[in-house]
């Protein structure tokens, strides 16, 4: 049985995306198990260029199977959208696009709602993407959300949803002051998920029937460790289970059958939005580092908050995780660098940190404890054979990997599905 779940382990946008696409190929099934149209995915196929929000990029092969699992939170639209944009490029997902009938869905008001909460809380804004998925996960679990199993019953659902609609609409007023009829949105959402019925199934037995048959799954996570609604740094984080334990929930698979974990990192590190960031660089640091990598959200285009690498949240992620291979991508951004600091822990008020806070205000008060690593100042982009790599790239891959004592399973040098090393004797190398 081959199962490995695709965690970020950082703050999310590591390049998952990438390195799903890559893997995909060796896989027979792709299950994305949280999050919503929030996450983008961007996948590079020669001059072709991929952003997928919700439905996982193993569907960019052409005989694997796509799963969208029930903890993930679906906005009809966005995924008919979506669905039309693969179609518009030659890439058909009939009989190979599978969403759960249990999976929650996200409507106009919540993406109304999403904006008015925002704005109410001022200076004190979490960074939302303003999408809904907060106020859908919300609705999930105070047991008033909707279903993709309801769209399979219009009458049933239009007797839901009015129910839920009329609460909304006092929320709005109340709440927010904003005077909204949301009724409307009720023939709207309905009609969107015509077009996705033929595709609602339930997931979990068929992610559980084809592992028994010896089929192979990779689970594809969204956003990463420290945006975890448990375990990342509360309460700017998202509103699912960024972990590896989401994709058994998100799923419906239990533990005991998953087999590896594969953790993603930058070669630095990034976050959108508010909260603790330890290792942020200065402003011109910052710039400079954004602008070789790109970093610009792939979904809202938000430019990424940049730091140093953070080894202190990869230790972090790796226990929470249970990573047993690590992914180093956008390695190629550091090319230009004289200097690299890595940041190998945490101070706070004078004395180490052992623990990773778990108050947000205390996080903002940490001082990073760096220790400064030559960079190499050679060009890497595109380099595809570990021994091409400077020995200072390779010098700075294995303190990695030493220090967090796990393999470093594949290292990436640009966006493209082939600038990719996967050094031998590594788990990866073995899946392939």
């Amino acid at each position: 049985m081959k199962s490995v779940v695709v965690v970020g382990a950082q703050w999310g946008d590591e390049g998952k995306g990438k390195v799903v696409d890559y893997l995909a190929g060796s896989f027979d099934y792709i299950a994305r198990v949280a999050g919503g149209h929030n996450a983008g995915h961007t996948v590079i196929i020669g001059k072709e260029k991929h952003v997928l929000q919700l439905i996982p990029c193993g569907i960019l092969r052409p005989r694997q199977h796509a799963v969208i699992g029930a903890g993930v939170v679906i906005d009809p639209g966005a995924l008919v959208k979506e669905i039309e944009t693969l179609a518009s490029a030659g890439i058909e997902v009939k009989g190979r696009l599978h969403i759960s009938n249990r999976a929650h869905l996200i409507f106009p008001y919540h993406r109304e709602l999403d904006k008015a909460a925002e704005v109410a809380r001022g200076a004190n804004k979490i960074g939302t993407t303003s999408r809904g998925i907060g106020p859908a996960y919300e609705d999930k679990m105070a047991r008033r959300g909707l279903r993709t199993c309801d769209l399979l019953d219009p009458a049933l659902f239009r007797e839901k949803a009015a129910r839920v609609v009329a609460e909304k609409n006092r929320l709005a007023k109340g709440a927010y002051g904003a005077d909204i009829d949301f009724s409307q949105e009720v023939e709207e959402t309905l009609k969107q998920g015509e077009k996705i019925r033929g595709y609602i199934c339930d997931t979990a037995e068929l992610v559980n029937h084809a592992l028994d048959s010896g089929k192979s799954v990779l689970f594809e996570g969204a956003q990463g460790t420290m945006l975890d609604i448990d375990h990342g740094t509360y309460p700017y984080v998202t509103s699912s289970s960024a972990t590896s334990g989401g994709a058994t929930t998100g799923v419906g698979v239990p533990p005991t059958k998953i087999k590896h974990v594969l953790g993603i990192s930058k070669a630095y590190t990034t976050r959108v939005g508010g909260g603790p960031f330890p290792t942020e660089m200065p402003d011109l640091d910052a710039q400079a580092i954004r602008e070789r990598g790109k970093e610009f959200g792939a979904v809202t285009g938000r430019p990424r908050r940049c730091g140093w690498l953070d080894l202190a949240v990869l230790r972090y992620a790796k226990m929470i995780n249970g990573i047993d291979s690590l992914v180093v991508t956008k390695l190629d951004v550091f090319d230009t660098q004289r200097e690299i600091q890595v940041c190998t822990g945490y101070k706070y008020k004078g004395s180490p940190l052992d623990e990773m806070p778990a108050l947000a205000e205390e996080y903002e008060k940490v001082t990073p404890v760096y220790q400064t690593l030559p960079g190499w100042q050679q060009e890497t982009y595109g380099v595809k054979d570990a021994a091409k790599l400077p020995k200072a790239a390779i010098d700075y891959m294995r303190f990695i990997g030493d220090f967090l004592q796990v393999e470093i399973g594949m290292i990436s040098t640009g966006p493209e599905r082939d600038a990719t090393i996967v050094p031998e004797g590594t788990l990866l190398a073995r899946w392939l």
